[in-house]
């Protein structure tokens, strides 16, 4: 079932520095929110990979992938929301405002057998939130209106 008492969800925060897998481990850069903006989390949002948008500092809002949990490929130890923006960003952005809008769910976090298969799913993640944000120019125009 999706999780979406919560849904759509909006949240800002300032952009850390995570744990530096996404770019070098993965080759798909990741936005993460510091702990605060974790914890605030509603409790119905469970682990797992979401989509929506994403908007940093006062450029425009981008498509974007979310994972929200534990990370069980790295086995972590604190909870994190990690933001790949559908966006090809020319430097890192650290330090920089991040809102979002979690509009929908797209599968529960997992551990897998390998990197290649965590990455596999990765690109299967990324073109679900391509097509399931495909809007037109009127409805993106009216989401852009409820980001500050």
């Amino acid at each position: 079932m999706e999780p979406d008492g919560s849904l759509p969800y909006f949240t800002r925060g300032t952009v850390v520095r995570g744990f530096g897998r996404g770019s070098k481990d993965l080759g798909i850069p990741t936005a993460n929110y510091p702990e605060e903006v974790v914890e605030r989390l509603p409790l119905d949002i469970k682990c797992g990979v979401y989509y929506g948008w994403a908007k940093v500092d006062n450029g425009p809002v981008h498509k974007m992938v979310m994972s929200i949990g534990w990370n069980p490929q790295y086995q972590n130890t604190k909870k994190s929301m990690e933001t790949h923006i559908l966006h090809d960003f020319p430097e890192d952005f650290y330090g920089a405002d991040l809102q979002v809008c979690i509009t929908g769910f797209i599968r529960d976090e997992m551990k897998f057998k390998s990197l290649d298969e965590l990455i596999s799913a990765i690109k299967s993640d990324i073109n679900i939130a391509q097509e399931k944000l495909s809007l037109d120019n009127k409805e993106k125009e009216e989401l852009s209106n409820h980001f500050n």
